[in-house]
């Protein structure tokens, strides 16, 4: 059940992404791009692998003993679920890749404390979310080489 629940809740995210991203991608395909710039199929490739991952970090952590530990993992992943989301908002429904750049920083440091948390919780939990740490790095770059091309 929880693990179903973690489940939906990465589809939740996936969906509110691309409802914020597929109307915009006219936009996005206007935009001055660097080099490193994947082909667009690489997205929702790395987004399909992604959120199982975290959703069975989540699972391992919600099942867990409670306590303290648990109560701060579970409140990390809540705040990195809703920078998550938002950078779809932020840089595709508002067009603003300065913006954009402002979420997906916070992102990835709250992805970063999220991965500090889970591992006082389970190691395991912990290792699955070092691709999506490395995924929003990459990601981040990505946002800000773009930010720099369109100014």
């Amino acid at each position: 059940m929880i693990l179903a629940a973690a489940l939906a809740l990465s589809l939740a995210a996936s969906l509110l992404g691309s409802a914020a991203t597929t109307p915009n991608l006219p936009w996005y395909a206007g935009l001055a791009k660097p080099p490193f710039n994947p082909p667009n199929a690489a997205f929702p490739i790395a987004w399909t692998i992604l959120y199982p991952l975290m959703a069975i970090a989540l699972w391992r952590v919600a099942t867990a003993a409670a306590g303290p530990d648990r109560r701060r993992a579970l409140v990390a992943y809540g705040a990195q679920y809703i920078l998550n989301v938002a950078w779809s908002f932020a840089f595709f429904a508002a067009q603003s890749p300065a913006l954009g750049l402002a979420v997906v920083g916070a992102l990835l440091l709250s992805i970063a404390w999220t991965i500090a948390r889970f591992r006082r919780v389970d190691r395991l939990a912990a290792a699955l979310l070092w691709p999506y740490l490395a995924w929003v790095g990459f990601a981040t770059a990505l946002n800000a080489a773009i930010l720099a091309l369109n100014s």
